[in-house]
């Protein structure tokens, strides 16, 4: 990929600008007066025919010492595409020739005088003044808007928060387009429909192997450009803007960098592992074995809820706890392995639940604990809970513990939802609410299965001992 975000060129100087500075005491008084033309520079010369030392877009500045054909002279500056004449009065000419007023307003060139008392460098210096102040402000306005592309980039839901604040900024369109010109997501107001045909034609010009890594172009009166995305998927961010500035290709280039980043599918650890370990699973391996190739020997796994359910929200959420191996859920919930070394850290937008750390032949058991967590800080509206392995419960005998278990909760064992009304109503202190709220059910359902734990149980659960028992109980369960 082409280096995007270089610091942006320097901008031109309206003409307006520029007669605006009364101290030069300039005045337009030939060519088109409604375009406002841009200055790009200011060059000098009293040849007879300068068109071969201009590059485009200047003011040229002259006192017509060797002016002898007006309308040939005028007509080879507009070919060389100068942006405007400014010609001196004295000490060569007392007034502006009316032959070259009339051969500007012909060939449609600004034509400025220059008072006696206003020299050329005067004009020049002012010239780079104001292109000072334009560059100086054009970086102000690229570095806001790449710190408003980096927080926006850190929210839960990157993706389309990026693409909100490109649409917001430029006052367009922003958005992500598949290397068919599906889009896949989108801000701001949607331009023509001719526009949105032209933004696809140039997401499919800039697909990797195809053509060049920016294309633009316009259409329906809107301007189009379409950047290729890193990371191999052949994405691009598409642009519909109502104008251009200098600074946007230099804003575009930092969210493309971000994009890539963001919806990229392999962070972190080796693909070429995680092929062989699910070659391995699907094969019949067992999940130490199949986990071999991954590399860690220990393994945490996160659920999680939150990113409100965006595009790459899931991928996002791994890439920020520092994993590849993401599972998003049909029911909201992500879940993610995170590799030893790796801690898990509250996350913006999302709410965790941790397991302990274990090998990979016990990751089903730490994938139910971590499952526990969530829905216990679901329920006591927390941004993480860690299971907590341990305590007392490491002074017994795991087979005994678990023989006790078993016939403690017998009652119980052909009735999952019983099982888990009460371990999470027990782990929420008896809250009803809270309970409801973590199993998504209604707080009159939570009563029922309880008292109907109560029955089968055969216990009092408002009692502190009988309640310490069965949360030891299903704890080894």
């Amino acid at each position: 990929m082409s280096d995007t975000t270089a610091a942006p060129p320097t901008p031109p100087v309206p003409l307006t600008a520029l007669l605006a500075r009364e101290e030069l005491g300039l005045r337009r008084i030939a060519g088109p007066a409604t375009a406002d033309t841009a200055v790009h520079w200011v060059h000098t010369s009293e040849m007879a025919d300068p068109y071969p030392y201009l590059l485009g877009g200047e003011l040229l500045l002259s006192a017509g010492v060797l002016l002898t054909d007006p309308d040939t002279y005028v007509a080879r500056i507009v070919q060389a595409g100068a942006a405007a004449l400014g010609f001196g009065v004295t000490p060569v000419y007392d007034t502006v020739p009316g032959e070259l007023i009339a051969a500007c307003d012909r060939h449609g060139l600004p034509l400025l005088e220059v008072p006696p008392e206003t020299t050329f460098t005067a004009v020049a210096r002012a010239v780079w003044r104001l292109m000072a102040e334009a560059r100086h402000r054009e970086l102000r306005r690229v570095t806001r808007a790449q710190q408003g592309l980096a927080t926006a980039a850190a929210r839960p839901d990157p993706v389309p928060a990026v693409l909100g604040q490109l649409a917001a900024g430029f006052g367009g369109r922003a958005v992500l387009l598949s290397p068919d010109g599906t889009e896949l997501s989108a801000a701001g107001r949607p331009p023509a429909a001719e526009a949105r045909q032209a933004l696809r034609r140039l997401a499919r010009m800039v697909a990797p192997g195809v053509g060049p890594t920016a294309a633009s172009d316009t259409a329906a009166g809107t301007r189009l450009s379409a950047y290729a995305l890193g990371g191999g998927q052949g994405l691009a961010l598409g642009l519909a803007t109502p104008a251009g500035e200098p600074g946007d290709h230099t804003v575009a280039g930092v969210a493309v960098v971000l994009l890539s980043l963001l919806t990229a599918p392999h962070q972190g650890l080796d693909s070429t592992g995680r092929a062989t370990a699910l070659v391995r699973l699907l094969l019949g391996a067992s999940a130490e074995e199949a986990a071999r190739p991954l590399g860690p020997r220990m393994w945490t796994v996160v659920h999680a809820r939150g990113g409100q359910r965006t595009p790459f929200a899931a991928s996002a959420l791994g890439a920020a706890l520092g994993s590849a191996l993401v599972d998003p859920a049909d029911d909201g919930t992500v879940r993610v392995l995170l590799p030893e070394g790796t801690a898990a850290a509250p996350q913006p937008g999302w709410v965790l639940g941790v397991s302990d750390q274990v090998g990979p032949e016990d990751l089903t058991a730490a994938d139910q604990r971590a499952a526990r967590a969530l829905r216990r800080a679901l329920a006591t509206r927390s941004e993480l809970v860690r299971h907590r392995p341990g305590g007392f419960d490491a002074l017994v005998d795991p087979d005994e513990a678990a023989h006790h278990a078993a016939r403690r909760l017998a009652p119980l064992a052909n009735t999952p939802a019983l099982l888990e009304t009460l371990r999470t109503w027990l782990s929420l202190h008896g809250g009803w609410d809270r309970t409801a709220a973590a199993l998504e059910v209604h707080r009159n359902t939570v009563r029922q299965r309880i008292a109907r734990c109560a029955a089968l149980l055969g216990e009092d659960l408002d009692d502190a001992d009988v309640r310490m028992e069965l949360w030891f109980a299903l704890r080894r369960s």
